[in-house]
């Protein structure tokens, strides 16, 4: 017979971390179009991690790589998830750290069609006041602090996709 240890394995692991980003991102767009609740420019960065680490986790889950392959891939959802975190973290910080003034800045549409990427990203960091406005809540936590405790659980995910070992 089968057992639950049969299925928890690393290819298993991948698997659910894509579906995990996949239903992210379509919560996400859900709140977009259905709550309309306008994203801001961290909120689409944000997004572009968790599809990122959704792309590789697929990847991995389809490929089923040997040892050194699950490494090789773990990396990878670590670093998207990784710089997601980072993202959430400065989105997070300001929201309970507001700027002096609340003003909105320009889309991020608008900022890589004018300037270059060079001086986009330290504008998008600096956070206006869009992204400092807490719009809505789940369990008292607003939803870069989610997205922050979901690129946690991807990393920890991919660790140990990346260091099982079948008993």
């Amino acid at each position: 017979m089968f057992s639950v240890g049969d299925f928890i394995n690393p290819r298993g692991m991948f698997a659910l971390m894509f579906l995990a980003c996949a239903g992210l991102m379509g919560f996400g767009l859900y709140l977009q179009h259905a709550m309309n609740l306008e994203p801001c420019p961290l909120c689409i960065l944000q997004r572009y991690a968790f599809i990122a680490t959704g792309i590789v986790a697929l990847m991995a889950a389809l490929h089923n790589p040997q040892v050194w392959g699950r490494v090789l891939y773990a990396l990878l959802v670590v670093l998207f998830s990784g710089a997601g975190a980072g993202v959430a973290g400065r989105q997070v910080w300001l929201q309970h750290n507001p700027p002096v003034t609340a003003g909105c800045g320009p889309g991020l549409e608008y900022m890589l069609e004018s300037f270059p990427l060079s001086q986009v990203l330290p504008l998008l960091f600096k956070g206006e006041g869009d992204c400092a406005k807490v719009v809505w809540q789940f369990l008292g936590l607003s939803i870069p602090e989610w997205a922050l405790i979901c690129f946690v659980l991807l990393i920890l995910a991919a660790a140990w996709a990346a260091f099982y070992r079948r008993r």
